[in-house]
């Protein structure tokens, strides 16, 4: 099968022709984040899993865990490649969330996965998900949806759930709205009350 990131050059098919084709016109014209997106959705449509949708809050928390890695060097510790446990962690992840207008008890169920590859290879990015301790969670029939953000040799991909503890829901300031608008309402009420009476 030919996916121009896992090409078999030896067993191409002229359907799989077609695929390469179009993925070599889809690598030319779209970043590294779109290309894996669609890396990503076809490897889990192999294993006949639902696609994965765009999830822009959690694209934004990918974005900010990317930019904080950017000056990390590629190692044996850091990303996929990393053995188990190694990994950096986020030790300023409230602060990146309440970047996003996100709220811990969202992103729970969620994964976020860091890998760094020199110069963001396409080929070599996608395997690092799909061929890595990653593959678990992009396995995993419980994700829905993914927000994928990169920075110098790192790309962050941040995986949702359909449950309110992993969908990456903003914080929302809708109690305040009502408040607000309920107190504009009893005001003007008590206003209009005041001068009936004083007239």
């Amino acid at each position: 099968m030919c996916h121009c990131v896992f090409c078999s050059v030896s067993n191409l098919f002229e359907s799989d022709l077609d695929f390469c084709v179009c993925s070599v016109f889809f690598l030319i014209y779209t970043d590294e984040e779109d290309v894996l997106l669609t890396g990503i959705n076809s490897y889990r449509a192999s294993l006949n899993l639902t696609t994965l949708i765009h999830n822009h809050n959690a694209e934004c928390l990918a974005d900010e865990i990317a930019d904080q890695f950017k000056n990390q060097p590629c190692t044996n510790t850091t990303g996929s490649a990393s053995v188990p446990g190694t990994t950096p962690g986020f030790p300023n992840l409230p602060n990146l969330l309440s970047k996003c207008r996100l709220n811990p008890t969202v992103t729970r169920d969620g994964a976020i996965l860091p890998a760094c590859v020199p110069n963001l290879d396409p080929s070599l990015v996608l395997t690092n998900f799909t061929m890595s301790q990653y593959s678990k969670d992009l396995n995993d029939s419980k994700f829905t949806g993914i927000g994928i953000g990169s920075d110098d040799n790192w790309i962050v991909v941040v995986l949702t759930t359909s449950t309110p503890e992993g969908s990456y829901s903003p914080a929302s300031n809708s109690g305040a709205f009502a408040f607000g608008v309920n107190g504009l309402v009893s005001s003007s009420l008590m206003f209009l009350l005041f001068c009936f009476f004083m007239f």
